[in-house]
């Protein structure tokens, strides 16, 4: 085959890649739906918890001293307490990366790509698919951080992309899923509705993105000359 046929097959290909149809934005609504804690608590039809990841996520249970002891034990020190910490999150990473795998197979990717990009790109200066792990921050950081990291080694995005990803995620971290559980101790005290806080905490994540993109496009623009 002549390199001539070669150059003309690859944009054919790469076009077929990126065709996005109506599957594509099925999949691309139910990911974003279980991932952004909307199934989590409906008043009226508890039954959409099966549907959201917290839910399907669950938790460990605890032990006979019931809110002190857990399937880690009390009194863990060192070393030995880290390893058993981050092997408990293992679960939860695990579940997220094999269910977004099973939605990338059905086109989610590409649909967020072409949907997010033209919102994501202009504010934050990252594609559309870093989307999917933006979202999934919203209740989970693990596995935001392990679907950012992905994308990071199947060079999807840049070091520059994962640094603004990742001030995005570190601000109010798990957003959806603390809010309405650690949160909501001070929704009885609170003179205004519930939304605004959580409103007022999801734009300013993206205000913190938007000044870490500033200062690496100005103050450490060289770190990435050679990207």
């Amino acid at each position: 085959m002549s390199d001539t046929q070669i150059s003309e097959d690859k944009p054919a290909v790469e076009a077929e890649e990126w065709k996005v149809g109506k599957g594509a934005y099925i999949a691309l609504v139910a990911v974003i739906l279980m991932f952004s804690g909307a199934f989590l608590k409906v008043d009226g039809m508890p039954w959409l918890g099966a549907f959201d990841f917290t839910t399907l996520g669950g938790a460990f249970g605890t032990m006979k001293n019931s809110g002190t002891d857990t399937f880690i034990g009390s009194g863990g020190l060192s070393a030995k307490a880290g390893f058993l910490f981050a092997l408990s999150l293992v679960p939860t990473v695990m579940l997220a990366l094999g269910l977004l795998e099973i939605f990338t197979h059905y086109g989610a990717i590409r649909a967020a790509h072409k949907l997010l990009t033209p919102l994501l790109k202009p504010i934050l200066g990252i594609p559309g698919h870093t989307g999917l792990a933006l979202i999934t921050d919203l209740q989970s950081t693990d596995a935001g951080a392990a679907l950012s990291k992905e994308l990071f080694d199947s060079k999807r995005i840049t070091r520059k992309d994962v640094v603004i990803m990742g001030a995005w995620q570190y601000s109010g971290a798990g957003l959806i899923n603390n809010y309405f559980t650690i949160g909501s101790a001070m929704f009885a005290s609170l003179t205004i509705p519930v939304i605004v806080p959580l409103l007022l905490m999801f734009v300013m994540k993206f205000v913190g993105a938007v000044f870490v993109r500033f200062v690496l496009s100005t103050v450490y623009k060289r770190d990435f000359d050679n990207e």
